[in-house]
């Protein structure tokens, strides 16, 4: 059987999805959307950056797209900083009765005792309506912080406390939005914080990842809480078209805690730099970049999973989030319709992806 798939966007993440969903033998590209005029009417293929022609081409025109009625939308859409607008996005598409995969908003990867149930509540409720579900993953919040570290769990004897980590040189990542607006590097310590470092955000985006582990792990905790600090570039530093000038940011890094009884039980944290010597005393990555999961207990675990493409990871980890999303296409069509959890899908593979 074969699922007619719609691509939602052809950006940074969005051209990668699209190569994914070609390679992909069980889905068939109809349709693909983007937000300018400017690759309005090119072949998939080139958005995808392939040597080959779809006979697929973009439009700017939705309507058209979800009078296709395709089986899945795979939405990868900037939602960073139109979070309201991208999940009314979402629920017009369920109304209509499509199913979708999405990057973002990431919160929505597991929302439940994140977001208020009169926020999730429309969501449910659109997908009820159109038959159909709706699942939000990627690497992180995703695979790298949901299956890895519950995949480790089964292999416990006693589980003392779990940290999952991305350790990354963000120097090679080619999102100046979400680099410069979002995250703040370049701008100087005493400017107003950025929007990812406004207070309740971290708890917001990730703690889905905390509450998540926690439920599957049956652990009740006490409170969800956030930290992070800042530190200056020491020297001129050139991210892409950029200049992060001395004393400006240039490495950040934050953790989330689930705690119980007092006790950091479950631990999300990002150290990310724009240069590999920046806080030589943070956690330092396997390789150029690595994703890490630590169980304390009996055993102790620790996995490093290091990742390239081309040899570079940032470009490694934005393959990994939308081969994710797309290799699941199948179960979330044929899931029950709703807001679906990584809990809820059965073990999606790289199914017909082997080379010959």
């Amino acid at each position: 059987m074969k699922y007619r798939v719609v691509q939602w966007s052809t950006g940074n993440v969005g051209r990668r999805t699209l190569r994914s969903i070609l390679a992909r033998p069980e889905l068939e590209l109809v349709g693909v959307w983007v937000s300018s005029e400017a690759k309005a009417g090119k072949d998939a293929g080139e958005l995808a950056g392939l040597d080959r022609e779809t006979g697929v081409l973009a439009t700017t025109d939705a309507q058209a797209l979800i009078d296709l009625k395709p089986d899945c939308i795979v939405h990868t859409a900037m939602a960073d900083d139109r979070l309201q607008e991208s999940v009314e996005d979402l629920k017009s598409f369920l109304r209509a009765g499509m199913n979708v995969v999405s990057s973002s908003p990431v919160f929505l990867q597991f929302p439940y005792g994140t977001l208020p149930d009169e926020a999730i509540s429309p969501i449910v409720d659109a997908a009820t309506e159109g038959g159909v579900s709706l699942w939000v993953n990627g690497i992180d919040p995703g695979w790298a912080n949901d299956w890895l570290p519950l995949l480790l769990s089964s292999g416990s004897e006693r589980i003392d406390a779990i940290v999952c980590s991305e350790i990354m040189d963000y120097s090679t990542y080619d999102n100046p939005k979400v680099l410069f607006d979002i995250m703040g590097f370049g701008r100087t310590l005493d400017d107003e914080l950025p929007l990812l470092l406004q207070p309740g955000v971290l708890t917001l985006a990730w703690g889905s990842v905390i509450r998540q582990l926690a439920a599957a792990l049956d652990v009740e905790l006490d409170s969800v809480t956030q930290y992070f600090e800042r530190l200056p570039a020491t020297e001129e530093l050139r991210v892409g078209a950029h200049t992060i000038a001395p004393g400006t940011a240039a490495a950040l890094r934050f953790q989330i805690h689930g705690l119980r009884n007092g006790r950091d039980v479950l631990t999300l944290e990002h150290v990310t730099r724009l240069h590999p010597e920046l806080a030589p005393d943070w956690p330092q990555p396997a390789g150029k970049g690595c994703y890490r999961v630590e169980i304390k207990g009996e055993p102790d675990y620790r996995l490093d999973l290091q990742l390239y493409s081309d040899g570079d990871h940032a470009e490694a980890g934005v393959v990994g989030t939308v081969a994710r999303l797309v290799s699941a296409v199948p179960a979330v069509v044929q899931a029950r319709p709703g807001l679906l959890t990584a809990t809820d899908l059965p073990l999606t593979t790289g199914r017909g992806l082997v080379a010959p």
